[in-house]
């Protein structure tokens, strides 16, 4: 039987058949061979056929190509990795124990803005730091006013029986359902399976009624779980004066918000963290910034541009020791802290 006819190997390839020098293997010979074996998933062994050569040569065709240029593979790490990165270097960043990153916010529909896609997309992601935490029934659990909590607050978190909710603001006077302390409260208690404590009292009484609310025993109640409780979850406030939602007793007009950059519980603070006082402020039902620093577990959740100086304030004054955010907000608080 006569033997079959070999292939007639390209130009170029003569030389591989004695091993020459691949350093000398002209380039589109390595883009062929690159060709058929990444883009068109050939073997080794059928480039080879291909091209008239044997496999030892296609290898060293083929780290020849990588070599000088002309394939190029890119290795991307999966979501997780990438998250759990930026999750890290956000953190100590921060200085803070923990960062939850939840996934994308979805692009919202028409007629909708973030606001109203944030609550689904962060509440995984809060009710992995609310499991984190360990509470135990009995437990204190504070939570703030705010949209983002309340948002928040509108889908399943974790179940937490026997865990104590109380407001760290009061606010039952406040139009908009993100500043009733007491709905918040009541359906984050829903959400874990909880017992709510509610806070009868505006944020900021007047003078003559703030002395006798704070003697009332069922305030006296919910103050007290302040200064014993095991974990808060709270917003952070975009800075006071650039913003068109903001609680009604809030004096805007006030000089001395100015220098705030934002709030955690209707405190305001500066961009070192520190606080800053308006008019009126020492009325103000609310749990002091100094007593957060003393709560285990301080978990702010938050997103946007807007707040990326407001939760690195808030970070400055150790307000809070975990942060529930969503990944451009993370990308951006970084290229702001690690800005040279």
């Amino acid at each position: 039987m006569p033997r079959a006819a070999q292939p007639t190997p390209p130009a170029g390839v003569e030389s591989t058949r004695s091993d020459g020098d691949a350093g000398h293997f002209p380039a589109s010979l390595l883009y062929q061979a690159a060709k058929l074996y990444y883009t068109e998933d050939a073997t080794q062994a059928d480039v080879a056929a291909q091209l008239g050569t044997s496999r030892a040569t296609v290898s060293r065709l083929l780290s020849e190509a990588k070599r000088r240029g002309i394939v190029r593979i890119e290795v991307v790490p999966p979501s997780e990795v990438t998250v759990g990165d930026l999750s890290d270097r956000l953190a100590r960043a921060l200085s803070l124990t923990n960062v939850y990153l939840s996934m994308p916010l979805p692009t919202p529909g028409p007629g909708r803005t973030d606001l109203d896609v944030m609550g689904g997309a962060l509440a995984p992601a809060v009710g992995r730091a609310l499991s984190a935490a360990g509470l135990l029934p009995g437990d204190a659990l504070l939570v703030s006013s705010g949209r983002t909590v309340y948002e928040v607050a509108q889908y399943d978190l974790v179940p937490l029986p026997g865990v104590r909710v109380a407001p760290t603001v009061g606010g039952n006077d406040q139009p908009e359902a993100w500043y009733q302390t007491n709905e918040i409260t009541r359906l984050v208690a829903d959400r874990i399976g909880g017992r709510p404590n509610y806070l009868f009292a505006p944020a900021l009484p007047g003078p003559d009624l703030y002395p006798s609310l704070l003697n009332d025993p069922s305030i006296q109640r919910v103050l007290d779980l302040w200064s014993h409780a095991r974990c808060a979850l709270m917003g952070v406030g975009a800075p006071p004066l650039m913003r068109s939602d903001i609680p009604q007793f809030v004096p805007t007009g006030s000089s001395s918000l100015r220098a705030a950059v934002g709030d955690v519980c209707s405190r305001f603070f500066d961009r070192a963290g520190e606080p800053v006082e308006f008019e009126g402020s020492e009325r103000l039902i609310a749990v002091e910034l100094e007593a957060l620093r003393h709560v285990p577990v301080t978990i702010a959740v938050a997103v946007g541009a807007e707040k990326v100086e407001s939760i690195i304030g808030g970070a400055r004054g150790r307000y809070f020791n975990q942060l529930v955010t969503d990944p451009a907000t993370a990308s951006a608080i970084l290229d702001t802290v690690e800005r040279p």
